[in-house]
């Protein structure tokens, strides 16, 4: 059968066939908006969190959005196990897009919302699109994901690039101006849901497998699978070792730059304190733009051929070997340079090929899985892992540790990141309430 022009089109960055094309590009359509929607509502967060003073509030914020989680996930299961998937995910971001309505109108009341909107966007960033990816993990047979999902990545690099850019063009109108934006994106977001299971549905080989995922989840919560399932106390393990190194390794960054400058100007004049933020900030600037750069090729060229030569349980080494041989290479002569090197290649692989990978990880899993131990995967423990992080960081401060000596700790810690993706390599998701039959991350 010769191949469409779509096909085509499409084959350079992943492997779609003529059935799955119209449901692929809408997927990746739709978390193009998630994405683009995130990226208003976080420049409105910083915008209200620095004209409410309240900058503070990020060093602590991270614990509040776990101990808010530990009530929210299990509210998520609960509603989960009432409704079909198209109203679960239509529902939840409805749901959010009110509380942005909400937010408009205490802005024009003239109400301080910093701290509260701080929070919300944070446990949004985490619950939407953890949903968002549960959302295609049931959707999509394991062989399906594993040739969709890079394509379907593309689309989350391109939100954030493109929200980004926009947000920089709407800021001069304030705040209120992103949050309306954000808020009519998310309502096309509800809009495409349907559809896409529509398409779905009609392209589906198994159409009895499209049928029973609208029936509701079973009644287990997210923390109830998670602590019988080996396979998913792995993932667990693994997301939090993920964050807790990658938010490390942006610690050291940003405590050497601020080191690197009073180096370059020191002194205590109005001058000297110009061109330290001058530093800072194209330093910032450069790490930024290449590490979004350097990701969306990665993301585009790179991950789906990863994915068909190596498969998912080898793809998973990529990312730690890399961050190892960076932190082991800091202990003998930590530098700006290798740093932002580094930290591009960190930053990178983890916005493209450890996403997807970490993504690819539910396809075995059950719909129950999917849904509820994802939720609480995917947002009370990356919660977790900044709550670690923050922990080590000050009592590393407390010892007056060097950047070598935190170089140190990350090295620990990304031999057991490897250690985690070794397990999971041979470990095998336990069936809950899945069809029999589930393969292993690697098979073809």
């Amino acid at each position: 059968m010769t191949s469409t022009f779509v096909e085509r089109l499409l084959s350079p960055i992943a492997e779609v066939r003529r059935h799955e094309a119209a449901s692929a590009l809408a997927m990746t359509l739709l978390v193009f908006l998630l994405l683009a929607a995130y990226y208003l509502m976080k420049t409105a967060r910083e915008v209200l969190i620095l004209t409410e003073g309240s900058a503070e509030i990020k060093s602590y914020s991270s614990a509040g959005q776990a101990i808010l989680l530990l009530l929210l996930v299990p509210a998520y299961g609960a509603f989960a196990s009432r409704v079909s998937r198209v109203r679960l995910v239509t529902l939840v971001t409805l749901f959010f897009a009110a509380h942005l309505v909400l937010f408009i109108a205490a802005i024009h009341a003239g109400l301080r919302i910093g701290i509260v909107y701080f929070l919300w966007v944070g446990i949004f960033s985490l619950m939407v699109v953890a949903q968002f990816w549960a959302y295609a993990n049931d959707l999509y047979t394991e062989e399906q994901g594993k040739r969709l999902f890079p394509l379907i990545g593309v689309g989350a690099s391109l939100g954030a690039w493109l929200g980004s850019v926009r947000a920089g063009a709407l800021i001069e109108s304030g705040p209120t101006r992103l949050l309306v934006g954000a808020a009519a994106i998310l309502l096309v977001c509800v809009a495409l849901v349907p559809i896409i299971n529509r398409l779905v549905a009609v392209s589906q080989p198994a159409r009895q497998r499209a049928a029973a995922a609208e029936t509701p989840l079973a009644r287990d919560g997210g923390f109830t699978l998670i602590r019988s399932d080996r396979y998913l106390q792995l993932i667990a393990l693994l997301v939090l070792l993920v964050n807790v190194v990658n938010t490390s390794g942006e610690y050291l960054f940003g405590r050497y730059v601020v080191e690197q400058s009073h180096l370059l100007f020191p002194g205590a004049d109005a001058a000297a304190a110009d061109m330290r933020a001058r530093f800072v900030g194209e330093t910032y600037s450069r790490l930024f733009s290449t590490v979004n750069l350097t990701g969306f090729l990665l993301q585009m060229f790179v991950v789906s051929r990863v994915f068909r030569w190596l498969g998912v349980g080898r793809a998973l080494f990529i990312h730690p070997i890399v961050a190892l041989l960076g932190y082991l290479m800091m202990l003998r002569a930590p530098s700006l340079q290798l740093l932002g090197v580094l930290k591009v290649a960190d930053n990178s692989l983890d916005y493209s090929l450890g996403n997807t990978t970490k993504q690819a990880l539910w396809l075995p899993t059950s719909r129950e899985a999917k849904y509820k131990a994802k939720q609480a995967i995917d947002s009370f423990f990356v919660r977790a892992g900044d709550v670690a992080q923050a922990a080590t960081v000050y009592v590393g401060e407390l010892l007056a540790l060097t950047v070598p000596a935190f170089a140190a700790i990350n090295v620990a810690l990304t031999g057991a990141w490897l250690l985690v993706a070794g397990l999971l390599g041979s470990t095998r998701p336990h069936p809950h309430e899945k069809e029999s039959g589930i393969r292993s991350l690697d098979s073809p």
